[in-house]
């Protein structure tokens, strides 16, 4: 299937546009091309298909039952929720306020911010035709580890008392059960979806999933095509390829400025690993551009204080720090 969007990336490139493969400009291009439509045709074919299952999912059902539930099964459910639902960090926090409204404890709540925008399906599928199933199942095993054991310590040090004063009253009022009539009539006026409905439904979120993240996946498929065209061949080698430990809080410091989705993201991760950086430091960098941006915490501050930004942005860094050095350290044994 793949080969497809390679012969159409080369035909574009070399027939139409006549670049050379030997020069960097066409190299640069053809893996620009060969990306952005691989990417986009997946954007739209998985995010219907997804949709298309999760057209009768209740969000106010997810809610209730994740509040039911033990704490630990509440965190690993939070953390799996987030895996499965094809959000970026900042079209998270939406659904962070609807379960903060629905008394779901802070901790399960961060569990899912945590884990959506490291995890989706499409980042999943390209994962592992680049890196292999067992890099794939290792990277999902430890993202949702990143999201459970966030939410966990979030919940011990009792993060709620930093909310903003609305989402702790709001916090405070779900907890209290005082949403239990709206739920019950919401539950009550629920029917089933017909097939063309859920076709609208998954037909409508694809557009406009795919209309909030094109723009992410050029830009990063734009980075990629430069990292993989232009930079000099083992100028990132030479200053982080090397293993050294400091390479990897590195790699994530220099993630924080920048902003994509996991989706997007994939491209630079490629070209990265391609010009000599460690996987580790690697998937450090991009784990640090995708959960802990500039943008995520400017939207954060509208129901966190500075106090609990400040621990989540420290916990983040920690985690990829640490998730860095486990994956350079394991990746000669996969």
């Amino acid at each position: 299937m793949f080969q497809l969007f390679t012969d159409f990336a080369n035909w574009l490139t070399f027939s139409v546009f006549g670049l050379s493969p030997a020069t960097k400009q066409g190299d640069a291009l053809n893996f620009f091309i060969e990306d952005v439509s691989k990417i986009f045709a997946l954007l739209v074919v998985m995010i219907y298909l997804i949709a298309l299952l999760r057209a009768s999912l209740n969000v106010e059902k997810v809610r209730d039952y994740l509040a039911k539930k033990h704490r630990g099964v509440g965190y690993l459910m939070g953390s799996a929720f987030g895996a499965i639902t094809p959000f970026c960090s900042c079209s998270s926090i939406p659904v962070f306020l609807g379960f903060t409204s629905a008394g779901i404890p802070v901790g399960i709540t961060m569990a899912f911010l945590i884990t959506s925008p490291l995890i989706n399906e499409v980042a999943v599928l390209l994962l592992m035709g680049l890196l292999g199933w067992k890099f794939t199942v290792l990277y999902v095993v430890v993202g949702m580890a990143v999201g459970m054991l966030g939410g966990l310590f979030l919940d011990l040090i009792k993060a709620e008392r930093w909310l903003q004063s609305f989402a702790a009253e709001a916090l405070k009022r779900g907890q209290q059960n005082k949403l239990a009539n709206r739920s019950a009539n919401l539950r009550q006026t629920e029917s089933s979806l017909t097939f063309p409905q859920r076709h609208q439904f998954a037909k409508e979120e694809a557009l406009e999933i795919f209309g909030r993240v094109w723009k992410w996946v050029i830009i990063g498929v734009g980075i990629g095509a430069a990292l993989h065209g232009f930079v000099p061949d083992g100028w990132i080698e030479s200053h982080l390829g090397d293993g050294q430990w400091w390479s990897v809080p590195a790699a994530v410091m220099l993630g924080i400025p920048l902003y994509s989705n996991a989706t997007g993201v994939i491209p630079i991760m490629e070209s990265l690993i391609k010009n000599g950086l460690p996987v580790g430091t690697t998937m450090a960098f991009c784990m640090s551009t995708v959960a802990a941006s500039f943008p995520e915490f400017i939207l954060l501050k509208q129901v966190m204080q500075w106090r609990l930004l400040a621990i989540l942005f420290s916990l983040l860094l920690v985690s990829f720090t640490l998730v860095g050095w486990v994956f350079n350290a394991f990746t000669p044994l996969l």
